[in-house]
């Protein structure tokens, strides 16, 4: 629905593109907000109807044909968007077809591609760029693609991968996107790296070069062998074809994505699509890492692909979860989930957590930029391809192939037949040979060889420094919990802000709203409604009052500039919109209401990264929505007491509740991870937790509570195969909780240390130390902020 009081200004008809799923589209321009509405299309008057009552527009036969014909499988949504929420667009272009698309990418990492039947691009383009000023510049063609700074930064992308500044997971993902890859055109997937060689060992061992893939080589030449073959098939095409230009090594392409991936349910839906109605043939489909390992770099010379981002951040993908029934091999095995290599034993997270590891590894780090030059770089094409066996149909470049000057519709439908089965080459981003990533510096004495020196410049995880832990007490600028002069607080702590240059901090019943933390949000009136303040002072910006038809408000989690969710004693999670008016606020507006607990909401978390927000109840339960589409995901099992405290890791997505003194992590599906007992009696009760965000290729999890009796305790998990020498005794097998479908935790739970500040302090504990009631990780150096409940906060860092 449009945005309280807002008025339509601009009107487009595009074709929207979600993987397989193509269809027409509506795009409207509103002055705060723009929409999206889906299998809606415009009249020849330009109003607007759904596209199962209203004849497509669309006149461009080659735009008509991507477009879904079957009516009855439409899905009808019309989303809002904010501008601000918008962090860049892209001009791009879809099978060949220049000019014609546009991708848009929002902040929380979601993207929407549209395809134009008309000329709107450049109109759509300039009036992103109108409404989002901080648009402009980006994604303008005539732009130097390896020039482009990264924001809030002197450096280039380059710059900062060669410096470690940011990983080799993210400079790839970044050369994909430069050079037209995206996810919602699986034709132009997302292309990374075969980077191991070993899927046989028990053990990985990432300091052996042997371990690796030679990255200076397509995988058409991973094996002298098959190198020689193709290179006499390059040859030999002037003799069997009597034409030059289609001489090539390799017939097929490194790039079909939908191939690999097919377990995750949208997936399926997908091969379906592509494969007439029917899996392939199972000993075809994606079944071992080793067996695709093998075919496409020793066994199969029709077979050359790399792999997709998945393989380094999605454990799911590997496993069958939806017991879809893929048929049987030759050798009568049922193709399920995916084989994995012994060294993973058989758990799909360690394998991506392995996987992941290699990609940042040293050796590869150091190789990486010879894979960067023949995908992306200069041996793409020319001399220096042939030279490097790196050739391929001249129907996969899409700069050797206009297909609006071939007028003959065989041959323009087999080049588009060729890029549906097998991709294209993606664009040329480098002429010159690519610069190697700077070396990393010798390993010091005692150093885990495992643990990847990629981001030489970030701090050591935190669990790490946890025996030099020392607290110190915290100067919080513009504190206004203390009134002038003294140091009589205001109340409890209750949320901490860590910035660059300072600690910033409110009392319980208010939260600091980002980017610029100079807002507070303020709940707990007597009149129950909130209202908007600024920070470092008692003016109250703007007042809430229809906030008090949702009863008492008894928490709030703000997971962007424009989104404020609240919930309380009315058990409904309140999604709300803080709209803006240059920069300044100007109300409040009810996006969804959500509804599933039985009783009072006690507190909530929010990841953008993610698109999750957890809601914990004293109903015993806690809830996942999906923030983008603001809808249930999953309800975890019952705790045994009410929830007292969530939280969401943005690097791992892992959700942690708390109820009582008992502590469990789940994956974003909502399965349990872990569980445990921290304390025993009422005073152990946790109040309020954190996770600690290491490195993404981390398999083990960090986690902090703080409870009720003043102590901080740091807990990490552990595979269940392991046990450690003065671990805390988990509780019985049959006590972690299940998932509704009977799974089991996964992990144990290990206390690492207990922080207690008047034994760091006094040298002896107290028996009445305030309970800890906020926590924050300090994002750039490994500090741990703890507020307590007489306002105070102390600091917990290695250097005391």
């Amino acid at each position: 629905a449009l945005a309280w009081g807002e008025q339509v200004t601009q009107k487009y008809s595009v074709v929207l593109v979600q993987g397989h799923l193509v269809s027409e589209a509506l795009l409207l321009f509103g002055h705060q907000h723009f929409y999206i509405c889906e299998n809606f299309t415009l009249s020849p008057v330009g109003d607007v109807y759904c596209t199962r009552h209203c004849l497509s527009n669309i006149s461009d036969p080659f735009i008509f044909n991507l477009c879904s014909k079957d009516r009855s499988s439409d899905h009808y949504s019309c989303r809002r968007h904010s501008y601000g929420d918008l962090r860049l667009q892209h001009l791009a272009h879809i099978k060949y077809q220049e000019d014609i698309a546009l991708e848009i990418f929002f902040r929380n990492g979601c993207s929407k591609f549209f395809v134009f039947h008309n000329s709107d691009r450049s109109k759509v383009f300039k009036s992103f760029c109108s409404f989002q000023p901080s648009l402009k510049g980006k994604g303008a063609p005539e732009e130097p693609l390896h020039l482009r700074r990264y924001p809030g930064s002197d450096r280039t992308m380059l710059q900062r991968w060669q410096k470690r500044d940011i990983s080799n997971f993210e400079y790839l993902m970044h050369l994909n996107t430069l050079a037209g890859r995206t996810h919602n055109d699986y034709m132009q997937y997302p292309v990374f790296p075969w980077v191991l060689a070993d899927y046989t060992s028990q053990t990985l061992n990432l300091t052996n070069p042997k371990t690796f893939r030679d990255l200076s080589k397509p995988m058409g030449a991973q094996t002298k062998e098959r190198r020689l073959k193709f290179i006499q098939r390059f040859k030999e095409v002037e003799k069997t074809e009597g034409d030059m230009t289609v001489q090539c090594h390799y017939c097929t392409h490194y790039s079909s994505a939908i191939i690999p991936l097919p377990r995750p349910s949208a997936r399926c839906r997908s091969l379906l699509s592509l494969q007439g109605g029917s899996f392939d043939v199972a000993d075809r489909m994606f079944h071992s890492v080793k067996g695709a390992w093998e075919s496409a770099s020793r066994e199969n010379m029709s077979d050359v692909r790399e792999l997709t981002p998945e393989f380094f951040f999605l454990p799911e993908f590997l496993t069958n979860c939806n017991a879809v029934e893929f048929g049987c091999m030759q050798d009568g095995t049922a193709l399920g989930d995916v084989q994995l290599p012994p060294w993973a034993d058989g758990d799909p997270g360690k394998f991506i957590s392995l996987h992941r590891q290699a990609l940042e590894s040293d050796f590869v780090s150091a190789n990486l930029h010879h894979w960067i030059d023949l995908i992306f770089g200069y041996k793409q094409q020319g001399s220096a391809a042939v030279e490097a066996v790196n050739t391929f149909h001249p129907y996969f470049y899409g700069d050797k192939v206009d297909l609006g000057s071939i007028g003959d519709p065989l041959i323009r439908n087999t080049i588009l037949g060729f890029v549906s089965n097998f991709g294209q080459v993606p664009k040329q981003l480098f002429t010159k040979p690519h610069p190697a990533r700077t070396a990393a510096g010798k390993l010091s004495p005692g150093k885990d060889v495992t643990t990847p020196s990629s981001l030489q410049g970030h701090p050591q995880p935190f669990p790490c420094s946890l025996q030099a832990l020392r607290p110190s007490q915290v100067t919080v600028k513009d504190m206004y919990l203390f009134s002038l002069g003294s140091e009589s607080p205001k109340g409890a702590i209750g949320h901490i802000v860590p910035t660059e240059k300072s600690v910033l901090a409110v009392e319980r019943g208010k939260l600091l709203l980002p980017p610029a933390w100079s807002r507070t949000f303020c709940w707990g009136a007597d009149d129950l409604s909130c209202c908007l303040g600024s920070y470092g002072s008692d003016k109250v910006l703007m007042t809430f009052e229809n906030l008090a038809d949702w009863g008492r408000c008894l928490c709030a989690v703000c997971p962007s500039p424009t989104t404020i969710v609240t919930s309380g004693d009315s058990t409904v999670v309140c999604v709300w919109e803080l709209s803006m008016a240059k920069g300044r606020p100007n109300g409040l507006h009810l996006k969804q209401a959500l509804y599933g607990h039985t009783q009072a909401v006690t507190c909530l978390a929010a990841s953008a990264t993610f698109s999750i927000l957890v809601s914990g109840s004293q109903d015993c339960t806690c809830i996942l929505w999906d923030l983008d589409y603001l809808t249930h995901v999953a309800r975890l099992p019952a705790h045994q007491e009410a929830i007292s405290a969530v939280a969401i890791s943005d690097i791992s997505g892992i959700v942690v509740s708390c109820a009582g003194a008992h502590l469990s992590l789940w994956n974003v599906n909502g399965q349990p991870l872990a569980s445990i007992t921290t304390a025993w009696g009422p005073e152990g009760a946790i109040t309020c937790c954190c996770t600690v965000e290491g490195p993404a290729w981390d398999a083990s999890h960090a986690i902090i509570t703080g409870s009720r009796d003043g102590m901080v305790r740091i807990w990490k998990t552990e595979d269940m195969k392991g046990s450690v020498p003065g671990q805390v005794t988990p509780e019985e097998p049959s006590a972690p909780p299940t998932s509704p479908k009977g799974h089991r935790c996964e992990k144990n739970l290990a206390l690492c240390r207990e922080l207690d500040i008047s034994v760091a302090l006094t040298g002896k504990p107290s028996k009445t130390s305030p309970a800890v009631t906020a926590l924050a990780m300090s994002r750039n150096q490994p500090k741990l902020l703890v507020g307590d409940e007489k306002g105070r906060i102390f600091c917990w860092s290695a250097e005391g």
